[in-house]
């Protein structure tokens, strides 16, 4: 397996929704053992696949404390969400340096298919229901911060380009 590099914003990959996975193959499967490898070197809890220049709907969450827990996803969708929220600093390795506190949905229900190739529903609660919507965002082309107001997304690209 290997660590992949981090696709820079601004990328216009970064800003394009990802093509469908369709059949689970043993290529696809690569891919996600690159993705957790690299989701581990961040260290972080959450990678899609776009993050590393790959335009497929995959996606990576690790959120359990011991690590090794990683739930790989293809072609999600969001079935239900709430009643709650779960607020969470987030960021992204491909704008180091800067990060908002963003509030989501918890729980949320998503289904995707597995790494056997079933599609499944799972119910993912707090950071890990962050962390799946965060690379839900991902696949769909959007950022973290694109859920903040103009004016607090304004003042953290400005940040970031002054940590550049």
């Amino acid at each position: 397996m290997a660590v992949r590099p981090f696709v820079p914003w601004p990328d216009k990959r970064l800003r394009t929704a990802a093509a469908p996975v369709g059949k689970i193959t043993d290529e696809i499967r690569a891919i996600w053992d690159d993705m957790i490898d690299t989701m581990e070197a961040m260290p972080g809890v959450g990678l899609a696949a776009p993050q590393i220049g790959v335009m497929l709907r995959l996606a990576v969450v690790d959120c359990s404390p011991e690590r090794g827990k990683a739930v790989r996803i293809a072609d999600p969708e969001i079935i239900a969400a709430g009643p709650g929220t779960f607020d969470w600093e987030e960021g992204s390795p491909n704008l180091p340096g800067v990060s908002a506190k963003i509030t989501r949905p918890s729980p949320v229900i998503v289904a995707f298919t597995d790494h056997h190739g079933f599609r499944v529903r799972q119910t993912f609660e707090d950071l890990w229901g962050t962390s799946v919507q965060h690379q839900i965002d991902h696949l769909a082309g959007r950022m973290y911060f694109d859920r903040l107001s103009k004016t607090k997304r304004d003042m953290l690209l400005r940040r970031a380009r002054k940590h550049a």
